[in-house]
């Protein structure tokens, strides 16, 4: 992590070598913990966004400071574009932590899983042609969103709003993925991930103003919990899968990220008891498979090539 990572296409996929494998195990892992714990969070989920992005900059920023070339390599365009992922990834947050206090863990985990359908929808709508495992995929994921939502209908308006919200914030990461892939052509792990962090934590602070929600103030076991989550989601999570952006690419790290959902909801079952209504789960299955589907198909010379 102290050189910055070679060029190569945005949406290159690569072969996982051992270690890779290894860091994609913790990963999914610390990702998996994250719905579970942030459910068991009294204080605000802007405030959890805060401080978990605040950390994972703080923690990150002694790397950065080692980091001679990583400091001085970065372009002005390069910090741009991580500012950009720091940006969409606090539209992730506001829209999906919300949620987890609105719908199951397994639905709003499945649903939040989506990015890389709306990624490939995006890029249809610019021109480009999808394969046909990819219509496949898409039909089975929209199916499988369909009886998530359809099932909480009848739970409550709540459950189903929820469920919008998770989608959104989906949307949200697609943008926060396709930037962070951009930015870590040419920036070490730690320089992307400090912009990107803290770019983050402050437009998550300005929004927690607006809306006039604390970020302190909290118990001591909220104050735990948010560095549990910290621990688990932010550096454990997001700051390995963004490590492995450059070595085996978005496509496969948004391939193993879909591991999060039966991840989740084991660490809901165990932690929480939370149990989701079983006519839901061949919703999420469908939507693991489909969006697996989309992601297998999205190769270099296919689907994401004109974002090289």
């Amino acid at each position: 992590m102290t050189t910055a990572a070679p060029a190569t296409p945005a949406w290159a996929v690569h072969r996982p070598g051992g270690r890779d494998v290894a860091v994609m195990a913790v990963a999914v892992l610390g990702i998996s913990l994250s719905a579970p714990l942030t459910t068991l969070l009294a204080a605000p989920m802007l405030a959890l966004a805060f401080w978990r992005n605040l950390g994972g900059a703080a923690v990150l920023l002694p790397l950065l400071l080692r980091e001679r070339p990583g400091l001085a390599g970065p372009r002005p365009r390069d910090l741009a574009t991580s500012a950009v992922a720091g940006l969409f990834l606090a539209a992730h947050f506001a829209a999906w932590l919300p949620s987890l206090s609105m719908t199951t863990v397994a639905a709003s985990t499945a649903l939040v899983t989506t990015t890389p359908v709306w990624t490939a929808l995006a890029a249809r709508a610019s021109g480009v042609r999808l394969p046909a495992a990819t219509w496949w995929g898409l039909v089975l994921a929209v199916l499988g969103v369909a009886l998530i939502a359809g099932v909480d209908v009848t739970v409550s308006a709540r459950a189903l709003a929820g469920d919008g919200l998770a989608l959104l914030g989906a949307l949200c990461a697609g943008g926060y993925v396709l930037a962070g892939a951009r930015a870590r052509q040419r920036m070490s792990t730690s320089a992307y991930a400090v912009v990107c962090y803290s770019v983050c934590a402050a437009a998550i602070a300005v929004a927690a103003v607006a809306v006039g929600d604390p970020l302190v103030g909290f118990t001591g076991r909220d104050w735990l919990l948010i560095a549990a989550i910290t621990v688990c989601a932010q550096l454990l999570g997001h700051t390995l899968f963004n490590r492995l952006l450059s070595s085996v690419g978005p496509t496969m790290v948004s391939l193993v990220i879909l591991l999060e959902v039966p991840g989740a909801l084991l660490f809901a079952l165990v932690i929480l008891g939370q149990v989701p209504p079983l006519l839901a789960l061949p919703g999420v299955a469908l939507v693991v498979v489909g969006v697996g589907l989309v992601v297998r198909a999205s190769r270099p010379a296919g689907l994401a090539e004109p974002g090289t």
